[in-house]
């Protein structure tokens, strides 16, 4: 019984060996899904370097009020937004071209291990496929369809949520005249669907 335990894990240690090494073949497969992805690997290296930008304009938006006179607020404003520019234009080509140069050592390397020729071969049809490639021509236009008839059918419940939520914050702003009031937040509208990272 033992023996034939010791053949099974043998077999087995085989297997996936012989699954997780790499070869030529596999490594020219896993280029090919690689530079099918471009797209999407631009577009998180792109997400990556705009969070901290995102968030420095979120904060700054409320340092402006707070310490900025009223007179200079625009000009400050146009300022920092130029900043923020200038930081996109000088640093989202450098995390893309790395991001690019990385993925055969990392996406690539997991495809080599986690896929067979076969299955690579397989991701490839599905990926080369015309019918894929319409389905993901629709992409933008599923979301918008979606966001529409979900805003609407939701639209009457999330809009006193909306209101309570800005009385509150002022409230606790000590803002005497919430911003609905005012002219403020209106009820969510469709907004222009961002395109999906492209696979």
């Amino acid at each position: 019984m033992l023996k034939k335990i010791l053949i099974a894990s043998s077999f087995l240690v085989v297997a996936v060996a012989a699954q997780a090494q790499s070869t030529p073949a596999k490594k020219e497969l896993a280029a090919r899904i690689i530079k099918q992805q471009q797209p999407g690997i631009e577009a998180m290296a792109r997400t990556l370097v705009e969070q901290p930008a995102v968030e420095l304009m979120n904060n700054a938006g409320g340092a402006l009020q707070a310490r900025v006179p009223k007179e200079r607020q625009e000009a400050v404003a146009a300022e920092i937004k130029a900043d923020v520019s200038k930081y996109l234009e000088e640093a989202t080509p450098v995390v893309q071209a790395r991001a690019v140069r990385l993925a055969p050592s990392t996406i690539g390397a997991l495809l080599e291990e986690k896929l067979t020729e076969d299955e690579l071969k397989q991701v490839i049809a599905i990926m080369e496929s015309p019918a894929y490639a319409k389905f993901q021509r629709m992409a933008d236009e599923m979301q918008k369809v979606l966001v529409e008839k979900l805003v609407t059918e939701t639209r009457s419940t999330i809009e006193p949520k909306v209101r309570a939520l800005e009385a509150t914050v002022a409230k606790r702003l000590g803002i005497t005249t919430p911003p609905a009031a005012a002219g403020g937040a209106a009820a969510p509208k469709a907004a222009a669907p961002k395109a999906p990272a492209k696979p």
